[in-house]
């Protein structure tokens, strides 16, 4: 190969590395998690006035007339805001938007097979779609809630270790909420958002208790229910707060760990289907391929 190629070739494989690097250091540094604290704080507004718009809301006109326009009773629509609520969605624009695309995915993905096979090919085709269409959005959400379901669960322990940080250091227990939503708003944002929506009511007067059974209905996880029937009981009877969530952060620890330990035995079992189907027959073709070709030539 003669020389001025590769030095051409040499010098455009250093070009596009250079790019690469610079382009993949830019969107690790916009990445970080202090660069997106600094724009969480430069964009939205922080303190009391971001833990209240999480509750109020005032939906436009043509939002408020679409929901009415829905085929579904005000019963319904709550009953499925509150499912939204455990994937994260508090807003009635989602309650709107979910209902709109059970209505409308359907249509569009049963009209799609008609128009590319016709009327008689694409019949099937068509209803398979249309009942897909409409059994994604409730797989979406289902996906979501049980994602944010375990985002919960594994902050929940260091969610714990900072209230019991602030309650030993002399605050009260509404404070140490607070801090702990301030601080866990990068590193677990979906247990974050909940304990500001608790900090929330309590402020707007409900009581502590009931702020904390509204949470653990919310989010729907077992170790936030055991959470608040401990304070619960710990509130009735006296008892120390700093102990009883020592105890229970060591034992959801305990569960994180177990939960951990779980998955990491999965593996082995996990990795048996892409063994077999993927990297076996590629090995038996190489090692097997060769004799098998041999033997049929010397046979036929």
């Amino acid at each position: 190969m003669p020389s001025p190629l590769i030095i051409s070739l040499v010098a455009v494989f250093l070009g596009i590395a250079l790019a690469s690097g610079l382009v993949a250091s830019r969107v690790l540094a916009w990445a970080t998690p202090e660069r997106r604290r600094l724009r969480n704080l430069a964009s939205a507004p922080t303190g009391v006035l971001r833990e209240t718009l999480q509750l109020i809301e005032t939906p436009d006109a043509s939002l408020r007339g679409l929901s009415k326009a829905l085929p579904a009773s005000t019963k319904d629509l709550g009953r499925l805001r509150r499912r939204l609520a455990t994937a994260g969605y508090h807003r009635l624009s989602a309650a709107v938007v979910f209902s709109v695309a059970r209505i409308v995915l359907p249509v569009i993905a049963g009209i799609v097979p008609l128009l590319l096979f016709g009327m008689s090919d694409g019949l099937m085709p068509a209803i398979v779609a249309a009942i897909a269409g409409y059994l994604l959005p409730d797989l979406v959400v289902a996906r979501q809630t049980r994602k944010r379901s375990k985002a919960i669960e594994n902050g929940l322990p260091d969610a714990l270790d900072l209230i019991i940080v602030c309650v030993e250091a002399g605050s009260s227990l509404d404070q140490s909420i607070v801090k702990a939503s301030d601080e866990l708003g990068i590193v677990h944002r979906a247990l974050a958002d909940e304990l500001q929506m608790v900090t929330t009511e309590i402020r707007a007067g409900k009581p502590r208790l009931e702020a904390l059974k509204n949470f653990a209905s919310r989010t729907n996880v077992d170790d936030v229910r055991g959470l608040v029937t401990m304070l619960t009981q710990t509130d009735r009877f006296g008892t120390s707060v700093a102990q009883a969530l020592r105890i229970h952060a060591e034992t959801s620890r305990t569960k994180r760990r177990q939960r951990a330990e779980e998955r990491a035995a999965k593996v082995g079992v996990k990795l048996v289907f892409p063994l077999v189907l993927c990297i076996f027959p590629a090995v038996y073709v190489v090692c097997i391929g060769p004799v098998v070709v041999a033997i049929y030539r010397a046979m036929f």
